[in-house]
């Protein structure tokens, strides 16, 4: 198969989701790999280092256009929408639950769209949000941390405060992998914790795993209320795999808060989780509604992009190889993760969630599956 890696050219974003030794390892399994010129550059990874591992280094248009596999990190720009060709495979984070434009734009184009944050083994892990989701809680804590001082327009705090002046208090909405991570940062940094869902059996499973510092809460409307007056820093986790976040504060809950404090939304690549959120970018990551400070950046690993780069394909290395190995559709016969990653195919939204988000008519891929080997 002719495996691709284009240029990352969403703003700010700096990642690859190709390395030289993946790219070798495909090489050395009879594949071709096409990167383009200085896709690696903002991870570090210079063209040489592909050329050595049997890449060819080559323009964005030959990449589009000789590749049978995409690999990105994230979604196509629309740019790059006319460059897709019916039945090619794109591999990425979509997160469609933002943007019906996308969502149509690849139903339109006949693309086969697997989402690498709707990957799901047998047991119910996502082995490619993981990581990912690792690196975005971290830096939930480190971003908050920042926004809030005196300069960024904050309310003057410092997270672990200090003798005779108290720690910021951070409220986490979703104990996924988001969620704890955040929770664990924060209190290993010195910080109040307080972890909110609605699922107490998942509080109950994390509880002896929890470091002190941080408490866990039924994310009831009258505990969240409570809370809010006395949060410095709001981390908004919530996630519906491949649907949209579910929203969790309004604009009016906005003046519960005190004036300077700071939400993160990291679920804003799916939607975001506070009505007043909006996507923004590493350039320009925050703004303000009511005296509250807003961090709302889609791709939140990127500006750490060589770690994040390296986590990546740790992660879809094995997924990459066995989709060039088998192809369309044996891949999805035999591989049921990546089966359940199949948002888009011959111009159908095949992911339940999706479909359910935009009102639009669910065709399993199981059907195409059955169809084809009549």
């Amino acid at each position: 198969m002719i495996v691709g890696a284009p240029k990352e050219i969403k703003q700010d974003e700096f990642r690859v989701a190709m390395t030289p030794p993946l790219a070798r390892n495909l090489v050395e399994a009879g594949h071709r790999v096409l990167v383009e010129r200085g896709a690696g550059v903002g991870a570090g990874i210079e063209d040489p280092e592909f050329l050595e591992a049997g890449a060819e280094v080559t323009s964005a248009e030959e990449v589009w256009r000789g590749a049978e596999l995409i690999c990105k990190v994230k979604e196509p720009q629309p740019s790059e929408w006319p460059r897709i060709a019916w039945g090619q495979l794109l591999f990425m984070y979509f997160h469609f639950a933002a943007s019906r434009e996308l969502l149509e734009a690849m139903i339109e184009s006949g693309a086969i769209c697997i989402a690498m944050e709707t990957i799901e083994t047998d047991d119910g892990r996502h082995p490619l949000l993981v990581p990912m989701s690792e690196i975005a809680g971290r830096l939930a804590i480190l971003e908050g941390a920042k926004w809030l001082q005196t300069p960024m327009g904050g309310r003057g705090l410092l997270l672990a405060g200090i003798t005779g002046a108290p720690p910021v208090h951070v409220v986490v909405f979703g104990a996924g992998t988001v969620g704890v991570t955040a929770a664990r940062t924060a209190a290993s940094l010195g910080g109040r914790v307080t972890l909110l869902d609605v699922n107490l059996n998942r509080l109950r499973e994390i509880a002896g795993s929890l470091p002190r510092g941080v408490e866990g809460v039924y994310a009831s409307p009258s505990n969240i209320r409570e809370l809010l007056p006395s949060a410095d820093l709001v981390i908004g986790a919530a996630h519906r795999v491949g649907g949209k976040a579910p929203s969790l504060l309004s604009r009016k809950d906005l003046g519960l808060l005190p004036k300077g404090a700071v939400l993160v939304d990291v679920a804003i690549d799916q939607g975001g989780c506070f009505e007043t959120s909006r996507p923004t970018h590493h350039t320009q990551p925050t703004y303000e509604v009511d005296g509250i400070i807003h961090y709302c950046v889609p791709n939140m690993p990127g500006c750490v992009a060589r770690t994040s780069t390296l986590a990546l394909i740790n992660a879809s290395a094995p997924f990459i190889r066995r989709i060039a190995d088998l192809g369309f559709p044996e891949v999805i016969r035999r591989d049921s993760a990546l089966r359940r990653a199949v948002n888009v195919f011959d111009g159908k939204v095949t992911h339940a969630a999706v479909a359910r988000d935009f009102q639009l008519r669910h065709v399993p891929i199981e059907d195409f599956l059955l169809h084809s080997q009549r």
